[in-house]
């Protein structure tokens, strides 16, 4: 099967792709043996990340900004990051009803993944579809997070430009700053152009850009959109086109996926550890009886975290 899976995702066999994912998802013992294999054949795809607080207009964006794509006859990966099933922990919006236009187009491929449990916004398994996706040939793959505002900003570890959705309605300048996406925006975007206030929200955003200094050489465009009738799309894809050229013209593209490598290769170790330290300690007796000497006080957890960590075999860490 796994072969079966390779060679299907080699030869644009959408099913083999959709089953790489699952497996991925479900966390099934080949995923890390498949995603070796197709290694090799990722690393050619533009990762767009597009982030904001939920009722932005992610979705629509997104939609729209398949339309502009497809005209240019770059195929396209979507992987819209939903909030989780408390029951099945599949992806709530799973239909991904706002995008069904696209279903039929062979050079689309949407894909819906719950945030299972994750706190960023994105799933764990994100980065692993992207590769997926990259290796089924795709040129372009859109990231859309869950939206869940002070923890969006997980979007700048897997995209290559980071489009950050702003509204008129959603709150002052101060909220944008807390959220951390000013440092994270690569392009603005201004949805729902056409409500009250739209003015003040760019006027808001140049400032704090202003304020920000000159310490970054690229300064995020703020594009104004309206989903409605597709206002601004073009203006949007020409930022992203834009940022793209100043990455690859900059050299910046290089140092960017370098560092992404390295934080894929940490992120790794560190999964390992965890899964080899609580594969072995996890419910054993000796580990509540640390947890009951901890409750009568007559062992600290820091001394317990120590004898844990002398007592595990790290010579079997297993992904």
């Amino acid at each position: 099967m796994q072969q079966q899976i390779i060679k299907g995702i080699q030869n644009g066999d959408r099913r083999m792709a959709a089953r790489a994912i699952s497996l991925i998802e479900n966390e099934d013992v080949t995923r890390y043996s498949i995603l070796s294999e197709l290694f090799p054949l990722a690393g050619k795809a533009y990762v767009i990340g597009i982030t904001g607080a939920p009722g932005a207009g992610k979705s629509s964006l997104v939609d729209r900004l398949l339309v502009t794509l497809r005209k240019r006859g770059l195929t396209v990966g979507v992987i819209a990051v939903d909030p989780t099933s408390p029951f099945t922990g599949g992806a709530i919006l799973g239909d991904r009803i706002r995008m069904q236009e696209h279903a039929l187009d062979k050079d689309i491929f949407i894909r819906s993944m719950g945030t299972r449990g994750s706190l960023g916004g994105l799933s764990r398994a994100t980065k692993d579809a992207i590769q997926v996706l990259d290796a089924f040939g795709k040129d372009i793959v859109i990231v859309e997070t869950v939206g869940v505002g002070q923890s969006e900003v997980d979007i700048i570890k897997y995209a290559d430009t980071t489009l950050v959705v702003l509204t008129p309605a959603g709150g002052d300048s101060v909220q944008t700053i807390k959220a951390g996406i000013m440092e994270i925006a690569d392009v603005f975007v201004v949805n729902k152009a056409d409500l009250a206030g739209a003015d003040r929200t760019v006027s808001e955003v140049s400032m704090m850009l202003d304020l920000g200094g000159t310490n970054r050489r690229w300064r995020p465009p703020i594009v104004r959109t309206i989903t409605m009738d597709g206002t601004g799309t073009d203006e949007m894809y020409a930022s992203i086109q834009q940022h793209r050229e100043y990455l690859q013209e900059s050299g910046q593209i290089t140092k960017l996926r370098e560092e992404r490598a390295r934080r894929d290769v940490i992120d790794l170790v560190e999964y390992r550890i965890k899964s080899s330290v609580w594969g072995q300690v996890s419910g054993s007796a000796e580990f509540e009886g640390l947890i009951s000497r901890i409750m009568a006080r007559e062992l600290d957890p820091y001394t317990a975290a120590v004898q844990i960590l002398g007592s595990i075999n790290l010579d079997n860490c297993s992904v």
